[in-house]
């Protein structure tokens, strides 16, 4: 078999879950519930997030929250401060992917 097949969990509840892990990228899987966020961090990699679900609030560095919605692809520069979360009443559904992998970064 040449491919390799990765599941993710179908869920409503709050989850953050690791999908891939290799030496080409980091593949996350996250659903936040209303009013739950992830705690503030800084980027460590080219980071893209592809909503599908629900509605992002997304604030970075000292900028004013922006709002993303399923469909939408976000792509965060290295090194960037970030806080996410879903301030509306709809599940928001998103994967995350860093590429290269954080662990292969070279700035």
């Amino acid at each position: 078999m040449i491919e390799k097949k990765y599941l993710y969990s179908l869920t409503n509840d709050k989850l953050v879950e690791k999908i891939v892990d290799d030496e080409n990228i980091h593949l996350n899987h996250m659903v936040l519930t209303k009013d739950s966020h992830l705690p503030e961090h800084y980027s460590n990699s080219n980071v893209y997030m592809v909503i599908i679900n629900g509605v992002m609030s997304l604030q970075l560095n000292e900028q004013g929250t922006h709002k993303y919605a399923k469909g939408d692809i976000i792509n965060i520069p290295f090194n960037t401060k970030m806080n996410v979360s879903n301030q509306a009443e709809e599940v928001l559904e998103f994967f995350v992917i860093k590429s290269p992998n954080p662990k292969n970064f070279k700035e």
